[in-house]
């Protein structure tokens, strides 16, 4: 691998964290997956099913938190730049022990949107947990992981694995 090759690129010639300028990039289509897993109490699960938690809605109110956290991503990671997105779908499946979450985030644009996926994912789940906590304090979050990305001029890529380990 060349040296530019082995070049960090949130780091600028002085050693400082940069942004990487995406001004030369051309605009493509681009589109991220991501998931979490929430694992709960076989109870906690049913409650969640039958609607019956104290705090409302669970996996409604999950689903909005994640559109917002995609939409507020680069207000909470330092360098990633601000974009329009033009499509977030949040989706909470209940599963054998817990509840599945997966955020596909689409823009079209110069940078990629795995981490407003990500963020999505990772904020549906923690409000989840936050939803839970009073009658399950035992829940596990994780994993999170990106499970496919499209456009860029790293093109398509998926995990092994697109199964989903739960």
């Amino acid at each position: 691998m060349s040296e530019e090759g082995r070049r960090l690129t949130h780091i600028d010639e002085q050693g400082r964290a940069a942004m990487v300028d995406v001004s030369g990039k051309p605009v493509t289509s681009r589109r991220a997956v991501a998931e979490s897993y929430i694992s709960l109490q076989p109870a906690t699960l049913a409650m969640v099913a039958e609607g019956s938690m104290p705090k409302g809605p669970v996996l409604a109110t999950a689903e909005l938190a994640g559109t917002q956290a995609a939409k507020r991503t680069a207000e909470l990671i330092p360098l990633c730049h601000p974009l329009q997105l033009t499509n977030i779908a949040v989706r909470c499946t209940a599963v054998s022990d817990g509840i599945r979450v997966r955020a596909t985030v689409e823009c079209s644009g110069q940078t990629g949107v795995e981490m407003e996926a990500l963020v999505a994912a990772s904020v549906a789940s923690l409000t989840i947990y936050d939803m839970v906590k009073a009658v399950d304090r035992s829940a596990v979050i994780g994993p999170t992981r990106l499970i496919e990305k499209s456009g860029g001029a790293s093109g398509t890529w998926q995990v092994a694995d697109v199964e989903s380990p739960r």
